[in-house]
């Protein structure tokens, strides 16, 4: 793989889970007695059994605490082990040697493979608790071979994982680039503009939107750099530069706390390095 930055190789996409992770949720049956290992989402966390080498996917037989009413789900082998994935309450309280690893922290701990199909499970997780009724006649739906997706029992139509696209765009002017603030976001820290693909929209034409509606900045030369599957809880990244084309900066405070033009000599507090703003900001700001 490519040294960090990088705009393909980003954790949650499937480029750091390919040579031990095998999909195939047919492969063992969720009851089998064969050892494997075990994706614990939640929440926004994943659960991790401590180790010498860190904290890694449990595996083999687990706690009487940390079992779940709910059926494993099986999705195919890890280092050529079942791997199933399971969610657990909110409420429950993590012990030792168990720990409790947020997927989105602002300080990554855990190893890249790890992080990544930790994504992965929480998007499914997401995926089989929206998609158990049909959506066009309400019949209750069920897995079918070889794909992520469901299958009504009743009228027989086939849905698939919904996933929502996104912009994210870094905007240059000059020696400055535009970031901007988000209130939830940790103290001080500035990203880049962003949102959700809307219905007729072209992925350049969201990003220039969103820039527009958020800031009052027009720009132009929008040239796309990469993307990121982002398990929060089901999105794609896609990933843009482009240049000012004019208009005064002006904030849309219901969207945002606040948005500044910054040089690349001194920039703000940025988004951790797993993300592609972060990527995008380190790959194209560089003095």
């Amino acid at each position: 793989m490519s040294n960090y930055p990088d705009l393909i190789n980003i954790p949650f996409n499937n480029s750091f889970i390919k040579d031990v992770f095998v999909p195939g949720g047919t492969q063992h049956s969720p009851r089998s007695l064969e050892p494997g290992y075990w994706v614990i989402i939640q929440d926004n966390k994943t659960i991790l059994q401590s180790g010498k080498t860190g904290p890694n996917l449990a595996f083999g037989a687990l706690p009487g605490w940390l079992e779940t009413a709910e059926v494993p789900i099986p999705i195919g082998s890890w280092h050529g082990r079942p791997l199933r994935l399971f969610s657990i309450d909110t409420k429950c309280a993590i012990r030792p040697p168990f720990i409790a690893e947020a997927l989105n922290a602002a300080v990554q701990t855990i190893d890249d493979a790890t992080l990544g199909i930790s994504g992965l499970a929480r998007q499914i997780i997401h995926w089989e608790q929206q998609s158990r009724f049909c959506s066009l006649c309400g019949g209750r739906t069920g897995p079918f071979l070889h794909e992520w997706g469901r299958q009504c029992s009743v009228c027989n139509t086939k849905q698939f994982p919904q996933i929502s696209p996104c912009s994210i765009v870094l905007v240059r002017r000059d020696a400055e680039v535009l970031l901007v603030r988000n209130a939830e976001w940790p103290a001080g820290r500035y990203s880049l503009a962003a949102g959700f693909v809307t219905i007729g929209e072209s992925l350049e034409d969201c990003a220039a939107r969103e820039v527009r509606e958020e800031t009052g900045i027009d720009i132009a030369e929008i040239t796309y750099v990469g993307s990121q599957s982002w398990p929060f809880p089901s999105q794609i990244m896609a990933g843009f530069v482009a240049e000012y084309a004019g208009g005064e900066l002006t904030v849309d405070h219901d969207e945002l706390e606040d948005a500044r033009w910054f040089s690349i000599s001194d920039l703000p507090a940025l988004p951790p390095t797993r993300s592609i703003a972060r990527r995008i900001i380190d790959t194209f700001c560089r003095c």
